[in-house]
């Protein structure tokens, strides 16, 4: 039951910052946090990560329903592990529903966080997805060490 409250907490928070930028930003504006280092701005993205597949939405909606549910069904067969699994499957399954949300009613994601490091904007989703495949990495290579 924990997973869900976090997948929930998790998509309410992309979703409200998203919405957060949309109502008090234009498209292409952007606003200085901390100097040139980080700052927000409003872009829509049609594509995936780096804007590939731009334009492709069939693709873009398809593709993540159908891993969205891959993830619900793998977590439902391996019941019993790992909190790691969980919670990185947790990540990834609110990561790609909040863009999928994006996608399926606006035709776009809504990014913001802007780093000068790290040209890609991106937004909470993503971080979640990231965070989980991070997460999940490190569940798999944590097990093959168990079983040497």
């Amino acid at each position: 039951m924990r997973y869900y409250i976090l997948a929930a907490v998790l998509l309410a928070a992309d979703q409200l910052s998203k919405l957060a930028v949309r109502v008090n930003m234009q498209v292409g504006e952007s606003i200085s946090i901390i100097g040139d280092f980080f700052r927000l701005t409003h872009i829509q993205n049609t594509g995936a990560a780096f804007s590939m597949l731009s334009g492709q939405r069939m693709i873009l909606v398809l593709f993540p329903l159908a891993a969205i549910a891959a993830a619900l069904w793998y977590l439902h067969r391996h019941r019993g592990q790992h909190w790691t699994l969980y919670t990185s499957w947790t990540l990834i399954i609110a990561g790609g529903a909040g863009n999928l949300i994006d996608r399926i009613a606006m035709g776009s994601v809504t990014d913001m966080f802007d780093f000068s490091i790290f040209p890609p904007i991106f937004n909470v989703a993503d971080i979640c997805v990231c965070g989980g495949c991070a997460l999940f990495a490190v569940y798999v290579l944590a097990d093959g060490w168990q079983k040497k």
